[in-house]
């Protein structure tokens, strides 16, 4: 068994579509987390944690654009729109701090240029809670994860300016 993560809406390596795209920044896009879907787990996962990345952004760091800690390990799924909010969101799970500053899905915006890549992560962990503030960036939940993950599985997709 491989731990694996699908989207309904796109498949790995494809185009990000318009939905997942932000809507600002010279883009109207329609900025809705995409409906995601993990199966096959480690033995022993207590919880999860779903992370968005662009590591092209040219910010020297790449640029967080969607993290969610603390999905309980029963849930196998989040419907699109999941990350507009906490009320969409499984009890007990909670969105931290993007790069655009808020504590929502923000979708692909980047510069005029080359395509970007967007990394969705679902990591799984051994602990069933991170104990971080709903401020804690997503370079400081990567690294609590990085202590605390049995094994992750990521989703790619691709976006640039026409």
């Amino acid at each position: 068994m491989t731990f694996t993560l699908t989207s309904r809406a796109f498949h790995d390596g494809d185009r990000l579509p318009e939905a997942q795209v932000f809507d600002g920044m010279g883009y109207c896009g329609g900025n809705i987390s995409p409906p995601l879907a993990w199966s096959d787990a480690p033995e022993g996962t207590k919880s999860f944690v779903i992370t968005m990345y662009d590591p092209d952004a040219p910010t020297g760091s790449g640029w967080w654009h969607w993290v969610v800690i603390n999905i309980p390990a029963d849930v196998s799924s989040l419907p699109a729109g999941a990350g507009s909010g906490d009320a969409n969101m499984p009890e007990h799970a909670m969105m931290t701090r993007t790069d655009f500053g808020g504590n929502v899905y923000g979708g692909a915006a980047p510069p005029p240029g080359r395509e970007h890549r967007y990394i969705f992560t679902i990591h799984a962990l051994n602990l069933q809670r991170l104990d971080l503030p709903s401020d804690a960036s997503g370079a400081m939940v990567g690294f609590v994860v990085g202590q605390h993950s049995l094994g992750s599985a990521t989703l790619t997709a691709v976006y640039g300016k026409k």
